[in-house]
């Protein structure tokens, strides 16, 4: 196996042409792409300036970060699909130019805007109505005409809603009031996601860009086909595993897909499974990283800001529900290759996991400093640029010491990481620039030392283009919360929920989860989860859910959606690189998932499945073996097959045993455990007799 450090990711170019999550983007070449290149280096230098130094105040660090957004967008993607894609149009670089150089207004204008808070002037009107359409324009380019539509929706309530009924009117406010909501302050567009954004987003996107370019994609390959390459059904779960290893570095599922799936999609179809099947794994497997602990998605950062909890809580949370939700994926894998009579791989194909881990060990270093310094309670902004910096030294520390000997190239790299470590807790961050700026100087002269340069560049510019749609979308539904912060419309549907939950909870839980799977059908996460938890989730809290287990509900289903037809992007990515049905394999990952439905559920009834509440050891491991078994059961009721194939009574008697171990209400636990037991039995009995049947 070749140095994972040499290994650039195995991004989906054949792939990307067919689906793109994010709309169309120009493919620039000559001076128009250095123009790119050189925003994309700066926007990513900025936000590394803002992240080490802080140098300007929050509101007008938000405003430039979506200034940079807006420059890079309407650069990068174009108003039609059907345009010219080999050049910026005259009309867009206007566009860009204007965004930008608005995004300085409150820059400019900061202690004016101050001092007439609430009383916008006609020019902060005009640049506020200016910056909002454009905005708009700029998601739908990025995101589609789904998110935009919605946003619209609601600035459209906040002009016309007096005039509706009562149950759902307000009192009514004027265009000055609408505007100063959206633009001038914190409430608006530049609210708290844009914040989050602005700041640890932006840092933990960048930290996943430049692992990748290090190698750890193929790093996480060779592990997961060590570890479980010869097993049973050994592709699939390899997809599974290297997925979950993926989601601890980067939180877009789809981004996921279009990586390790042009790994693992043609090495199960190549071992028998459907390509049907191979892509359904894949995008359940990829998805379950925005949930998957240390990095997890943009949304656990929000979410920690937004209920002003530390980083860790949230984290915390998502721990149990994370294994749970793989450990579904990888039973059902292995279920169907059961059913199917599919084998592992050869020996020889599968690598020496631990040969893989000696050869880039100081690739897991940097995820595990940022793990460390999130259990010990840094914020999640120092530990991000705490990784980012120890990545960096670590590229370029391993190709100038790459050339010495291996007693030598260890000693090279602990000592420059214990002068990185003692200069930054000492001295902050200017020692750790002066270190990673003697490395980059050290590269010029050492051989393959310019490739090892060219990859952090393409790093910084990965990290600034995968910032554009998450911020966009962080900036736009902004819309929606200024609106429900102005109107108090939220409180509307809060009273409905609260209504339907005084005679079910279940009932206004089930309201929740179909909410979010429908605005699902093409929002993204962010926003999906921005906008049900700023209605729903606060209405459960009032009907005794706790406070992160409410949120995290929403979270879960939010992520889902992208998994359940007919608008399931993972699935469209997916399908791009098995060639298959997207429909189909969309439909099949919510099969492949359906066990981990019920998670969320699970976790509002005992919050000990999150480590919320009055949890003890006891009772989350007790949560966490009814949890497994209920996945055990339903999976085999799902397939048809558990240590030999299920007859439907079997199936019948499988899933009705899973329902009473998920329910919360008395004897249903009890009632669970006897069912599991008996039909255990009786199956174990079944096999014993097949021989003699035979």
């Amino acid at each position: 196996m070749n140095d994972p450090l040499h290994q650039h990711p195995a991004h989906a170019d054949a792939a990307s042409e067919e689906f793109s999550e994010h709309g169309v983007q120009r493919k620039l070449v000559g001076s128009a792409l250095m123009l790119l290149t050189g925003l994309a280096l700066c926007f990513s230098t900025y936000q590394l300036i803002i992240a080490a130094f802080s140098p300007l105040s929050s509101l007008v660090t938000r405003s430039l970060h979506v200034g940079f957004l807006m420059l890079l967008t309407f650069i990068l993607y174009p108003a039609s699909k059907h345009g010219r894609l080999d050049r910026v149009a005259p009309s867009d670089g206007l566009l860009a130019l204007a965004g930008f150089a608005l995004s300085f207004y409150h820059w400019v204008f900061e202690a004016d805007l101050i001092q007439r808070a609430g009383d916008p002037s006609t020019a902060d009107l005009v640049v506020g109505t200016i910056m909002v359409v454009l905005l708009f324009e700029a998601a739908r380019r990025v995101l589609g005409l789904a998110l935009p539509i919605v946003c619209a929706s609601f600035l459209l309530y906040a002009f016309v809603g007096q005039y509706l009924p009562d149950a759902i009117a307000h009192r009514g406010f004027g265009y000055d009031q609408i505007i100063g909501q959206l633009y001038t302050g914190t409430e608006g567009i530049y609210g708290v996601p844009t914040m989050v954004s602005a700041t640890y987003i932006f840092l933990f996107i960048l930290f996943g860009a430049f692992l990748e370019h290090a190698g750890m994609i193929g790093l996480f390959n060779a592990l997961a086909l060590g570890m479980v390459g010869r097993a049973k059904g050994g592709p699939a779960k390899v997809a599974v595993i290297s997925s979950g290893f993926m989601g601890t570095i980067s939180g877009s599922g789809v981004a996921n897909v279009l990586t390790v799936g042009q790994f693992t999609i043609p090495l199960m179809k190549r071992f028998g499974y459907s390509a049907v099947f191979a892509g359904a794994v894949e995008a359940t497997s990829s998805m379950g990283g925005q949930i998957m602990p240390p990095v997890m998605g943009a949304v656990a950062f929000i979410m920690a800001e937004t209920l002003n909890v530390p980083y860790l809580e949230i984290v915390k949370a998502a721990v149990i529900p994370a294994v749970l939700y793989y450990l579904t994926a990888f039973w059902m894998v292995h279920l169907e290759a059961g059913r199917a009579g599919l084998k592992g791989l050869p020996k020889e194909q599968c690598p020496n996991p631990i040969e893989a881990l000696k050869k880039g060990w100081y690739l897991v270093l940097p995820l595990a400093a940022l793990v460390a310094m999130l259990f010990h309670g840094f914020t999640p902004m120092f530990a991000g640029l705490t990784g980012l910096a120890l990545t960096a030294i670590l590229i370029l520390g391993a190709a100038v010491a790459a050339r010495l000997s291996a007693i030598a190239f260890r000693y090279v790299f602990w000592l420059a990481l214990a002068l990185a470590a003692s200069a930054f807790l000492k001295w902050g961050i200017a020692p750790i620039i002066v270190i990673i700026a003697a490395l980059a100087i050290a590269c010029l002269f050492v051989h393959g030392g310019r490739d090892t340069l060219r990859a952090v560049r393409a790093s910084l510019v990965d990290g600034a283009r995968q910032a554009i749609p998450v911020g966009i979308a962080c900036s736009i539904v902004g819309v929606i919360i200024g609106v429900l912060t102005l109107t108090g419309a939220a409180s509307s549907f809060a009273g409905f929920i609260l209504d339907i939950g005084q005679t079910s909870l279940f009932l206004s839980l089930l309201l929740t989860m179909l909410v979010c799977l429908v605005l699902g059908m093409g929002i993204p996460t962010i926003p999906n989860y921005i906008i049900t938890s700023s209605i729903a989730a606060p209405a459960l809290l009032k009907l005794g859910v706790p406070l992160i287990v409410s949120h995290m509900f929403v979270f879960y289903f939010g992520i889902m959606a992208d998994l359940t037809p007919p608008v399931a992007l993972a699935a469209f990515a997916a399908a791009s690189i098995a060639k298959a049905s997207p429909m189909r394999i969309g439909w099949k990952a919510t099969h492949i998932a359906i066990a981990g439905f019920v998670i969320p559920y699970m976790a509002v009834y005992d919050p000990a499945l999150m480590l919320q509440g009055d949890w003890t050891v006891f009772s989350a491991g007790y949560m966490v073996i009814k949890a497994v078994l209920a996945i055990m059961l339903w999976g085999g009721a799902a397939v048809g097959y558990l240590w030999a194939p299920l007859r439907m009574v079997e199936r019948v008697v499988a899933t009705l045993a899973a329902l009473l171990l998920v329910a919360a209400v008395p004897l249903t636990d009890e009632l669970g455990f006897a069912l599991t037991v008996a039909f255990l039995a009786w199956h174990a009995w079944q096999i014993r007799r097949l021989p003699a049947v035979a």
